[in-house]
């Protein structure tokens, strides 16, 4: 599907899910080399950026948090940017992009004092909106590990070992689907320098920053994170370990009253039980027994 969006001279043109036909069409439309096309159509692995003299081609992935395993965890959308347009391709519905479309036609109507002198700040004004949509994710990932952390200290660890599994698991998406971008970002810096100019600079930072704030919320959440592993580990080691210490000292204490008993099933006549008397006697000594061990564990503080 190709959606196409004109501003002040510019345009933007989103493919998404684009045919073969579309994206040769699109490709011939704005010159654009069969190699590109072919790197567009292929699924990529790595972010990459690369200078031609008449755009720049960019390549980067987002993360995408999908409770379906058949969906894939990253988001590949590749740019090229001209002096007067920009193309984004993507093959899955992206909600940001969807989202700054619709900022962008309302923009165009009420016709907003929007810095557009070329198409690099459209690309700075896109860029923002994707690193704004992966940080409002990351907040939802933020209120989870706060009701993470307050289950912990209710006595739900147990339960929680699970859910920082799954946590984990969307913080490492993220970071898998950012780690290229500081390199791409900055190369990106150094190329868009020259192919628009100096006075873009400015916004070129921004971008770094919108980058690096991302990425510090990630780092934090980690850094969050393991600090509740860990309070959650040794919460689930002391509970063991009181769960074994009080069976040891049940086991402690019935052992004395165990063997007594034992050696009276024994099949043998013992002239000691004779009478109810008896029997009682032995009872209460099997009791003293256990009161004996039990003043004996508490002397040596050992419960």
């Amino acid at each position: 599907m190709i959606s196409k969006y004109t501003y002040k001279g510019l345009t933007w043109v989103d493919l998404e899910s684009p045919t073969e036909e579309e994206l040769i069409h699109t490709m011939e439309e704005y010159s654009i080399p069969d190699l590109i096309g072919e790197e567009i159509h292929a699924k990529n692995l790595q972010s990459k950026i690369d200078l031609y003299p008449t755009f720049i081609y960019l390549m980067l992935h987002f993360p995408h948090i999908s409770h379906k395993n058949t969906k894939s965890t990253e988001q590949e959308i590749d740019f090229i940017i001209g002096k007067k347009f920009i193309i984004t391709t993507h093959y899955e519905f992206i909600d940001s992009l969807h989202e700054f479309s619709k900022t962008f036609e309302v923009d165009a109507i009420l016709e907003k004092k929007m810095d557009v002198d070329h198409a690099g700040f459209l690309f700075f004004h896109l860029i923002k909106t994707l690193y704004a949509h992966s940080r409002y994710k990351l907040n939802d990932v933020n209120l989870l590990l706060k009701d993470t952390e307050k289950k912990i200290f209710e006595g739900g660890e147990n339960k929680m070992v699970s859910t920082i599994s799954e946590i984990n698991h969307t913080l490492l998406d993220f970071r898998q689907a950012l780690r290229f971008h500081k390199e791409v970002l900055s190369t990106f810096e150094i190329a868009a320098k020259q192919f628009f100019d100096e006075n873009f600079g400015y916004y070129l930072s921004l971008i770094m920053s919108e980058y690096s704030k991302t990425q510090a919320i990630l780092d934090g959440h980690k850094e969050i994170l393991d600090d509740l592993r860990d309070t959650n580990d040794s919460l689930l080691a002391s509970k063991t370990s009181e769960t074994m210490k009080v069976l040891t000292v049940i086991t402690f204490l019935t052992s004395p009253i165990t063997v007594i008993s034992s050696i009276f099933m024994m099949n043998t006549k013992f002239p000691l039980i004779e009478n109810n008397i008896q029997f009682i006697t032995v009872l209460l000594a099997m009791f003293l027994i256990s009161v004996i061990a039990f003043i004996y564990l508490k002397y040596r503080k050992w419960i």
